[in-house]
């Protein structure tokens, strides 16, 4: 092989959406895609790992201003491949308003809107919070002034 042909390291499988995605894409969109999922295959470039409900996935930031994502999944290659594993295109879609990651989850067949581990962490209450412990008293608290004692209302006969 002549430099800077390589022989991939995986198959490529698209999700038929996600093959319109592309179509769909603006021209430069759909050019940059493809150089990079061409590097993907060839293990030349990785995305970067999605967390939370889409764990598992990675995500290639397509343009330079970041607002184009092509979402994709490494998975065991059909049978009848050359290659043991294919990189599977789920989606390719603008970030804007979450709709890669909305769009990404109900093509997985998520029934409610996929979260990522910062989302899960966040929505999440904390253990300080739930555990009711009562308030010192105010005596017990360093720095603060001692209350005089209420006088005894006993008196001694």
């Amino acid at each position: 092989m002549t430099r800077g042909q390589h022989q991939p390291a995986f198959g490529l499988s698209f999700d038929p959406r996600a093959l319109t995605d592309l179509l769909q894409a603006p021209t430069d969109i759909r050019d940059l895609t493809l150089a990079y999922l061409q590097e993907v295959v060839n293990a030349e470039r990785f995305g970067l790992r999605l967390t939370g409900d889409l764990e598992g996935y990675r995500k290639l930031f397509v343009d330079s201003r970041k607002d184009w994502r092509v979402v994709y999944g490494l998975r065991p290659a059909p049978e009848t491949s050359t290659y043991r594993q294919e990189i599977h295109v789920v989606a390719v879609r603008p970030r804007a308003g979450n709709d890669v990651y909305d769009t990404v989850g109900r093509r997985l067949g998520m029934t409610s809107r996929p979260l990522s581990a910062r989302t899960h962490a966040a929505r999440s209450s904390s253990p300080q919070l739930t555990t009711c412990r009562p308030a010192p008293m105010p005596s017990a608290v360093p720095g603060l002034p001692h209350l005089p004692q209420a006088p005894s209302h006993h008196h001694a006969r």
